[in-house]
């Protein structure tokens, strides 16, 4: 039972880094003509923060995702690497 959970995490980081290392090459690749369509994509969650005040402690949360079509190929060869590996 171990080896699954620490199978599912390892999975969880490959997929995160697949999305992170996409994202980058998305936003690079936008200033380039012929593969600006690698960072088209779409934004969405919070947009303005959300604020609890307790008067003692302030509290911030806004959660924003920007996915492109290069995160979602690098989401996609990672999972691919995950199960050759």
């Amino acid at each position: 039972m171990a080896t699954r959970e620490k199978n599912i995490w390892i999975l969880i980081v490959f997929i995160l880094s697949g999305l992170v290392v996409g994202g980058l090459i998305g936003e690079i690749a936008g200033q380039v003509d012929f593969l600006w369509w690698l960072s088209y994509g779409q934004d969405f969650g919070l947009t303005a923060p959300l604020e609890l005040n307790l008067s003692i402690v302030q509290i911030s949360f806004a959660l924003l995702f920007k996915i492109n079509i290069a995160s979602i190929i690098g989401m996609v060869i990672a999972i691919i690497i995950y199960h050759k590996i």
